[in-house]
């Protein structure tokens, strides 16, 4: 068998969100946020399941640490509940949610294990909701203030920040097509709301700065490899418009200034102009220390003139595999998506923030065999291995996610976790992946036939 060593200083990770894990959704003085209304609004979430509970990470952190330990991690990226510090979204802090998160660190720390924080995972108080959410432009200065308290509280322990997850999701899935909180379906507003979410996360880091923290700051996007169907005109025409609708409108902000010209001149024909003020993308472009990455397929994209979404049509290969979520198994793409990253947008390290797959999984006599996720994330490896070869300068993998949990409109029906969580019990058991990946990690390497 041979054996594809990482660079000594690789970082192995693993991934969770606060609202799908925690649970305590009212406890210890923690305000409501848009997702503890939004899973309460019957018929939004599969089963109207709720994260009221979720994996009582709250009252299970120590045991959930314990078995990162056991795993090997070298480090855990986990978001913060913005409602659990300030119930109101600004103003007087909660200290008991605070304290949370401190100890959390803490415990993290004397295990060995690098903290990693994610300020926005999609929580947003239900109370900046109320005066209009993210497509509220005060929402960025309360934003701000909140990073500042983090900051003030924990960037001395904690060397590594990301300002938002996924902006794509929170935009476009929260704004437009109300599948995610808070629920609203008005492409202007997500467009707005896009726009808002890149301002606070320059004006958050530009906080970083003048605090002079020894840390690195970045980003998350969910991005993907995005393919022609066909070399026609029209099927290459629309995967370019699919190129700049699912990674080029916050990649481009971010490195280059400025959004996709073709799909902003499209949005402006269509919504008229959005509200960017002076000076607005020079802090959205400044300098940031890393890019995170979610990758999980690839986009195959042919023309369609009947499509709903300006002729772009994604198209689903007979001959490929799927996830449970109907999700193309595809890790070339992953090579794909780093190496033009690295050539077209930044030389910055990279961090694959999140990767991994919901399969069916099943316990029989106490044990998850789950040869699918181990596969999966084998041949994820393997193209982060390749990029790295061909001297893409990726730094960590945060498999998603450390445990099964609330998975958003789907609720608890899809499990993406290392380790299985009984709803009913909250008992967890590693599943044959995790000890996998324990190997990878303890070893530093992959083995291939």
């Amino acid at each position: 068998m041979t054996k594809l060593q990482f660079p000594l200083d690789f970082v192995w990770g693993s991934a969770t969100s606060s609202y799908q894990i925690e649970g305590a959704y009212d406890e210890d003085g923690k305000g409501e946020s848009i997702w503890d209304i939004f899973s309460h609004t019957l018929g939004k979430i599969n089963n109207n399941d709720t994260g009221d509970v979720a994996c009582d990470h709250y009252h299970r952190y120590k045991e959930d640490i314990e078995l990162m330990k056991e795993i090997g991690l070298d480090s855990y990226r986990f978001s913060i509940s913005w409602p659990r510090i300030l119930p109101n979204g600004k103003g007087e802090i909660n200290q008991k949610g605070l304290n949370f998160y401190k100890e959390l660190v803490d415990q993290l720390l004397e295990a060995g294990i690098e903290p990693v924080i994610t300020l926005y995972h999609w929580d947003l108080p239900q109370a900046l909701q109320e005066e209009g959410g993210w497509a509220n432009r005060d929402t960025i200065k309360y934003f701000v203030k909140y990073a500042e308290v983090l900051f003030d509280e924990l960037g001395a322990k904690v060397s590594q920040w990301i300002t938002h997850n996924e902006p794509w999701v929170v935009s476009f899935l929260g704004y437009a097509e109300g599948e995610h909180a808070p629920g609203i379906k008005d492409r202007k507003q997500a467009l707005q709301v896009a726009h808002n979410l890149l301002v606070s996360h320059g004006l958050v880091v530009k906080k970083f700065r003048e605090l002079d923290l020894t840390g690195d700051i970045g980003i998350t996007l969910n991005l993907t490899s995005v393919y022609s169907y066909s070399e026609t005109d029209k099927d290459q025409e629309a995967a370019q418009l699919m190129e700049e609708y699912i990674n080029g409108w916050f990649l481009d902000p971010v490195f280059k200034g400025s959004y996709p010209k073709k799909l902003a001149q499209i949005y402006e024909n269509q919504f008229g102009k959005i509200d960017i003020q002076a000076g607005d993308m020079d802090l959205i472009s400044q300098e940031i220390d890393f890019l995170g990455i979610n990758y999980y397929s690839r986009a195959l994209i042919n023309y369609n003139p009947n499509s709903k979404f300006y002729g772009i049509e994604s198209i689903k290969p007979a001959e490929s595999d799927y996830t449970a979520m109907n999700w193309e198994i595809y890790p070339d793409g992953l090579y794909d998506l780093l190496t033009k990253l690295n050539q077209e947008y930044t030389n910055k390290p990279l961090y694959i923030t999140e990767n991994g797959a919901a399969f069916d999984d099943q316990i029989i006599a106490g044990q998850v065999n789950d040869q699918r996720r181990i596969n999966y994330l084998k041949e994820h490896f393997k193209s982060v291995y390749r990029a790295i070869q061909d001297g893409v300068p990726v730094r960590g993998y945060y498999v998603w996610s450390l445990m099964d949990n609330f998975e958003w409109a789907y609720g608890y029906s899809k499990r993406f976790g290392l380790i299985y969580v009984d709803y009913n019990t909250q008992k967890r058991t590693l599943k044959d992946s995790a000890y996998w990946y324990q190997q990878v990690i303890e070893e530093n390497s992959i083995g291939i036939d």
